[in-house]
């Protein structure tokens, strides 16, 4: 076997821990699996001469590539694919297969990815790293380009992101999250009569509809008319806590879609708001809460 073979064998015995980072720092398949070439071909050009923990090595190359895609993802909200590395020992399909996609969710864990995603792109690498991979902040601050007590800082405020915090009374929550799970029940039942028990009859919802104008719809039997028409996404929304209220998230594959934020009168939805506007979705806070 000679250098190269050997260099490639030992990359492919680090494979799968370094698809593993990847795809909770970036929450999808085919962009981690583009982030681990990518880590390839950085070995390629470098060698492994001098390096005495080389899993050590390629996570943090593979760390700081998904930290520019971050970035870059963030910076033109948008999702830009890498180009895949020719040349590299590379084991995937043509395309992105989607049942190994919904696979490698359940695996993590749908809750985590939908937080994950609301993260800023060093929170999500500094959290990532300590609090899924045991990395020290010493080995993360150069990654994301701070001191180890702001790296520090950062995975702790993603910590607490992550573990979410209501911000209504206890009591008043638990009655909240009572509504909504009959809510969701009457959604996915697709019975309009179930559905509109659990609303005000003066409800009020309000749609943003990127990349139209928003929309506003009266009364409770007017929407429930057309709500139970989307029964079938009802089947992958979840109960949340969202900006500290009890929510719903529409989060196909852990990706953050769309969400309901809801307002409360005598026991029932008095108002929805429907957020699907990429940049509203970025700035709320969302903890699932099941």
């Amino acid at each position: 076997m000679d250098e190269n073979e050997t260099l490639a064998a030992r990359f492919e015995a680090h494979r799968p821990h370094l698809r593993a980072v990847a795809y909770r720092m970036l929450g999808s398949l085919s962009e981690a699996d583009d982030a681990v070439q990518e880590s390839w071909l950085h070995l390629g050009r470098a060698g492994a001469g001098g390096v005495d923990n080389l899993a050590g090595w390629l996570t943090t190359i593979v760390a700081r590539v998904c930290l520019d895609t971050l970035r870059s993802r963030k910076a033109r909200r948008e999702e830009p694919l890498l180009a895949p590395a020719s040349g590299a020992p590379d084991r995937r399909e043509t395309g992105t297969d989607p049942e190994q996609e919904v696979r490698m969710a359940d695996a993590v864990g749908l809750a985590l990815l939908v937080v994950l995603e609301a993260l800023g792109p060093a929170e999500r690498i500094a959290f990532v790293l300590h609090d899924l991979f045991a990395l020290s902040f010493e080995e993360i601050a150069p990654i994301v380009g701070r001191s180890p007590d702001a790296a520090r800082q950062l995975a702790s405020r993603a910590r607490r992101r992550v573990q979410g915090a209501a911000r209504v009374p206890e009591a008043d929550l638990a009655c909240h999250r009572e509504v909504v799970a009959a809510f969701l029940a009457a959604l996915r039942s697709g019975d309009p009569d179930a559905l509109v028990a659990v609303l005000d009859p003066d409800l009020v919802v309000h749609a943003d509809a990127p990349p139209g104008p928003p929309r506003e719809i009266r009364g409770a039997r007017t929407w429930a008319k057309g709500a139970v028409a989307f029964s079938a996404h009802a089947r992958s929304m979840r109960l949340a806590l969202v900006n500290g209220a009890a929510g719903v998230v529409l989060a196909p594959s852990g990706r953050l879609a769309r969400a309901l934020s809801f307002t409360f009168a005598n026991g029932k939805i008095a108002g929805i708001d429907v957020i699907a506007d990429p940049a509203r979705l970025a700035a709320i806070e969302v903890a699932l809460l099941d």
